[in-house]
């Protein structure tokens, strides 16, 4: 019909893995309002502090994350959620080989355009 969206079905495996770094790995599903991603951190690998107009939901699949939001210290854990409100500062730490699935809104253009530097080479 003009003027919808169609659904579309996805599966994990399918989707290509986007190298980072060597220690932190993605995939991504977009749609025009939200973006999911399942983010794989190696045990030791940190995502420098930054802010983002996107609000966030990371949802720990496996493994552990060390957040720092605003100098404040927040372990999630296997089967734990933590939600971070558009422009707050935060950075991540692996504290074990992680999988996590972050929900952005917006979506994250600069994921799309691969300008996101503060995660690549790190």
């Amino acid at each position: 019909m003009e003027g919808k969206h169609s659904s579309k079905h996805y599966r994990w495996e399918d989707i290509e893995l986007e190298t980072l770094n060597p220690l932190i790995s993605r995939k991504l599903v977009t749609g025009h309002q939200v973006m999911l991603a399942h983010v794989i951190l190696k045990a030791g690998s940190a995502v420098p502090a930054h802010s983002h107009e996107n609000e966030q939901v990371t949802y720990i699949l496996e493994g552990a994350l060390k957040f720092d939001i605003e100098g404040k210290e927040i372990i999630v854990r296997k089967g734990e959620v933590l939600h971070i409100p558009s422009n707050v500062v935060h950075a991540a730490e692996a504290l074990e080989d992680t999988l996590d699935l972050d929900v952005f809104s917006p979506i994250r253009q600069d994921w799309l355009d691969k300008t996101d530097d503060y995660l690549r080479d790190n």
